[in-house]
This record gives structure tokens, sequence and C-alpha cells, in this order.
């Protein structure tokens, strides 16, 4: 019985070994995005008046880009390419960004609340990372409710885009918050619990998730806290 139980802690031994590394690498190029994303937030801060002027048609082509990326990035998790088409999607979701920031920063205590946007969004991938590898339960169960609440979430967005309804805004904002912060524990169980084995694709769908929960905990934070001149 011996050599059984051997073989058997080794080879759990080597599958556990092979989980912390996926999470190691995936933290390692969510490390590696933010350098795109700040160069992205940078130009678009200077030229977000092209977003501005076409708000609409700005956020549809880039979410048309984002998806389409998404796919090509599934298509090559295997290669560098992936980690280069990752980064492209990244420098694109922070040019985007750029105008969120520059109407941020007009307020008295914009950079106090762009500070704690990213405080509180790095807050919430500690503590759902800590739930998902102390706790070893497996979340992949919530992946089916949280895609249906996402798809429901984006069509509410679009249409808001049309009618401009302040409160439909915030109600989704805090929802967005509560979805991917479920969405970060649900990626980050898959991972320590061997559902998840491409790093490339962990640190997208974890990126995703962390973008979204900034962008909407920096507009909570401005529609409540902000002071204006």
């Amino acid at each position: 019985m011996q050599p059984d139980f051997q073989v058997y802690s080794s080879s759990t031994g080597a599958l556990a070994g092979d989980r912390n590394k996926v999470l190691r690498n995936t933290y390692i190029l969510l490390a590696l995005t933010m350098v795109p994303t700040v160069i992205g937030a940078m130009i678009g801060m200077a030229t977000g008046g092209i977003i501005l002027q076409h708000p609409i048609m700005a956020s549809l082509l880039m979410l048309s880009a984002v998806i389409g990326l998404q796919f090509a990035i599934a298509a090559n998790r295997n290669s560098s390419l992936g980690v280069v088409l990752l980064l492209g999607m990244t420098f694109i979701l922070g040019w985007w960004l750029g105008p969120l920031l520059n109407v941020a920063l007009k307020l008295r205590n914009g950079p106090q609340l762009v500070g704690i946007a990213a405080a509180g969004t790095g807050g919430i991938l500690v503590v759902m990372s800590l739930i998902a590898t102390t706790t070893k339960r497996d979340f992949s169960f919530m992946g089916k409710f949280l895609m249906v609440g996402m798809v429901v979430l984006l069509l509410a967005s679009l249409a808001n885009m049309f009618f401009q309804m302040p409160a439909l805004a915030l109600t989704i904002s805090a929802l967005v918050v509560v979805v991917f912060s479920m969405f970060l524990l649900h990626d980050v169980s898959r991972i320590v619990n061997g559902g998840e084995t491409n790093y490339i694709m962990a640190a997208t769908g974890v990126y995703l998730s962390l973008f979204n929960i900034f962008v909407n905990l920096l507009q909570l934070l401005m529609a409540f806290g902000g002071e204006r001149d």
C-alpha cells in the first residue's frame, strides 16, 4: 500500500504545483497588463474628445473590438500571440477609460476618488482570491448565472445610452460591481480547482472583471461623493 500512496501523493503534489503555477502566471500577466492600460488611458485623456463627441458609436466600436479580441485571444491561448492580443485589448480599454478619468479629475476630490476606486478594486480582488484559495470550494456552478446577469446588464447599459436615466445608470453600476466581483471569485476558483489551466485565458477573465469593477465603482463614487466647484 505504501508505494501506491507515494504515487498518489506525488501526482497530487504535481497537480497542486501546476495550479499554483497557473495562478502565479495569471497574476504576473495581470501586472503586465497595467502598462498598456495606463498608456492607453493617458492617450485617451489627451484624445477623449473623439469619444465624447460620439459616445454611443465609440462605445459600440469599443465593445465590438473587445469581443473580437477575446475570440482572437481564445484562438491563440497557447502561443505568445495570445499575450500580445491581450495587451492590445487592455490598451484599447485604457484608451476608452481616458475620458472618464478626465471627468473624475475635474472634481475637487477627483484624485482621491480615483485612488479609492483603485484601492477598492484591489481590495475586492484580494478578498475574492482569499476566499477561493482558502476555502478551495468550487464556485464554477455560478458561471451560467453570472453570464446571464452580465448579458442583462450589458443590454440595460446599451438601452440607457438612449434613455439617459441617472437612477438606472447608478443601479446598473452597483449591480456590475456585484456581478463582476462574483466573476472574480468564479474565475480564481476555477484556477485553484483546475477548471482553468491556461493563464492567458485566466488573466483575460480576471482583467475584464477588474476593469468593470473599477469603472463602475468610480462612477458610483463620482455620483455620491464627487465635490464639484
